[in-house]
């Protein structure tokens, strides 16, 4: 499964291309879906910009985004910088008043397994992040149901993120575990692609992850990242 990631932290002014608006976000999942994916996952942002788990702010994104491709499963993030605030995370959860498919959740932050908790209640399919080994150990305390295990590499340096990502998927449950999309941010990304192409798993890309195509020259859009990940054998 390759999923595109739309947005992620980044404004226009990391790169002109990088969608914001709900029209945005839905005019790129449509033509990264036409290309191919099996899902988006977006950034929501409110009216003036700044990422929000508000009800109204995510329904305006899913809404849109479902308007322009419908069926295409649609998922959000739930990171502390978002919110710091678990119990206000919840809530937000608690009051979306229409729901993405899946909502990611890093095992290291404050409150995650609460907020995880808030997302299988209403229906939505977990995804838990796990950038780390003390991530794993959190996650494995858990008695939420994850429908998909994120292994994500933030190390800039391909050497360590590709052994961050062994030591991580090493360490995993093996069996009965959920499924696991395996990615990388900034310098490592298409290295890391290629090693979950390598081994079978589901990956992503996106502006979320990097403004390059792997010969290093900018990306011009989401669409021209899915191309190329989709040349590189993700499917």
């Amino acid at each position: 499964m390759l999923k595109a990631c739309l947005n992620g932290q980044r404004s226009r002014a990391d790169h002109q291309a990088v969608p914001v608006t709900p029209a945005e976000l839905a005019a790129d999942a449509a033509r990264c879906a036409a290309l191919g994916v099996a899902a988006v996952h977006v950034h929501p942002r409110d009216a003036s910009g700044v990422e929000s788990l508000h009800p109204e702010v995510i329904a305006d994104a899913l809404t849109a985004i479902r308007a322009a491709r419908p069926g295409l499963p649609v998922g959000v993030s739930t990171g502390a910088w978002i919110e710091p605030d678990p119990a206000a995370r919840v809530a937000a959860v608690q009051a979306w008043s229409v729901l993405p498919d899946f909502a990611s959740v890093n095992a290291h932050e404050p409150g995650a397994e609460a907020v995880a908790a808030a997302l299988h209640d209403r229906g939505v399919l977990v995804e838990v992040g796990l950038w780390t080994l003390d991530a794993v150990e959190a996650y494995r305390g858990w008695r939420v149901p994850v429908g998909r295990i994120l292994v994500e590499c933030m190390a800039e340096e391909v050497p360590v993120a590709l052994a961050d990502a062994a030591r991580i998927l090493a360490a995993l449950p093996s069996p009965g575990a959920p499924p696991v999309l395996l990615h990388a941010e900034g310098a490592a990304t298409w290295a890391v692609l290629a090693e979950a192409v390598d081994r079978g798993l589901h990956t992503r890309i996106g502006l979320e992850d990097t403004l390059l195509l792997p010969d290093g020259t900018p990306a011009p859009h989401n669409p021209a990242l899915v191309t190329a990940a989709l040349a590189a054998g993700a499917r």
